[in-house]
């Protein structure tokens, strides 16, 4: 049995328990001893460690994990504190810089945001070294649809942060009159000017959850 909290663990244990994600563990269990496999086993459920269910106020949906040593924490966009930034994360932050007026930190450690409610979430969890998108169809993606449908159900007043096709894609799995969905381009370097700059989804996460009566994000608390 997987363990990641005690309160996700009983939210999760259809999850964990299916034939889907069985098959999952057998493959990563292979994929762990024979390759070379990011994030560490240990930190594959960090977004969940960090953020407990009754807590979360956002999700920020990734993708996988960030594929070279050193970056990968288990927090989708997120690298440990004294790594370079990627560019997808420069560019939040630049968004972030220009929607609040603020300067953001160095690092590009975000449990800080994890912290604060915000559930940083891959919709594939682990990658092998150098290859992007290597553990996707294995069976990540009925797991963390299960995640994500389970906060649409169960929690009210969520804000969901879908950046990109493959986030965007997750839309159907969220009761939009219960939460607020925001889409946009993705902040790649690629696609960043076809609607990331300028989305202001930080300014409207904020507005929408002082209306709810919870706590705004601070974005600049790393």
């Amino acid at each position: 049995m997987t363990k990641i909290t005690p309160e996700w663990d009983e939210i999760l244990a259809d999850e964990f328990s299916s034939p889907s994600y069985q098959k999952l563990r057998e493959f990563l269990k292979e994929e762990y001893s024979n390759r070379t496999v990011y994030p560490d086993m240990f930190n594959i459920f960090n977004s969940m460690k960090h953020t407990a269910f009754k807590d979360i106020k956002a999700v920020i949906l990734g993708q996988d994990p960030y594929h070279e040593e050193g970056q990968a924490m288990g927090l989708s966009f997120s690298v440990p504190s004294g790594i370079k930034k990627p560019p997808s994360l420069v560019n939040i932050y630049k968004e972030i810089q220009a929607e609040l007026n603020i300067q953001m930190p160095e690092s590009g450690d975000l449990s800080g945001w994890a912290e604060q409610g915000v559930l940083l979430l891959n919709t594939v969890l682990t990658v092998r070294a150098h290859q992007a998108n290597s553990h996707k169809g294995k069976g990540w993606e009925q797991f963390t649809d299960g995640v994500i449908k389970k906060v649409s159900d169960n929690a009210s007043g969520v804000v969901f942060i879908l950046w990109g096709a493959n986030a965007r894609s997750k839309k159907p799995l969220i009761n939009g009159k219960k939460h607020l969905i925001l889409e946009s381009a993705h902040p790649s370097p690629l696609s960043a000017y076809n609607g990331f700059f300028g989305c202001n989804h930080f300014i409207k996460t904020n507005e929408y959850l002082v209306k709810q009566g919870k706590q705004p994000i601070l974005w600049s608390k790393l």
